[in-house]
């Protein structure tokens, strides 16, 4: 497979979760794993550019893909348009739901870049925040997406 435009080959037992295999084999930390049966969207990934939930994918399902992980979005160095808009507007407070978040904004980037705040809230709605009522977060998207759409741009890994 291939991992953040990185070449993965790994040997795994066929059970072993695609969450799992990407924290403790890759290191990729930034996949949160939390209520571990896919309805908190903590976990969620690019998968051969379709969001997927890591704890509901076995790693071996995902052999010949391509996934894309937070980490994959930009460095701490240069954030991405939707990174940047995410810390712009405040839209995390504890950030566990944070990666998740983004990788769902980044499918609703490129699917629905013209969606208004209703439909941002209901493609966000398999993602669970506790902390920030939502409010930050859609403001980011819609920022994110107007910046993107000023200046020609889509969002997405390099």
């Amino acid at each position: 497979m291939t991992v953040n435009g990185s070449p993965v080959e790994e040997a795994v037992e066929p059970r072993l979760l695609l969450s799992d295999f990407l924290r403790q084999m890759l290191g990729l930390t930034g996949t949160h794993v939390g209520c571990e049966q896919g309805v908190c969207g903590a976990c969620t990934v690019r998968l051969d550019g379709r969001t997927a939930r890591a704890c509901l994918t076995f790693a071996v399902q995902a052999e010949g893909s391509e996934i894309v992980t937070v980490e994959g979005l930009g460095t701490a160095e240069a954030l991405s348009p939707l990174q940047e808009a995410f810390r712009e507007h405040h839209a995390l407070q504890c950030g566990f739901c944070t990666p998740g978040m983004l990788m769902t904004a980044l499918d609703l980037l490129e699917t629905r870049p013209g969606a208004t705040d209703a439909e941002l809230r209901e493609g966000l709605s398999g993602n669970l925040c506790r902390c920030t009522g939502y409010e930050h977060i859609v403001a980011a998207v819609r920022a994110a997406a107007e910046r993107l759409a000023r200046e020609g741009k889509r969002e997405g890994p390099p």
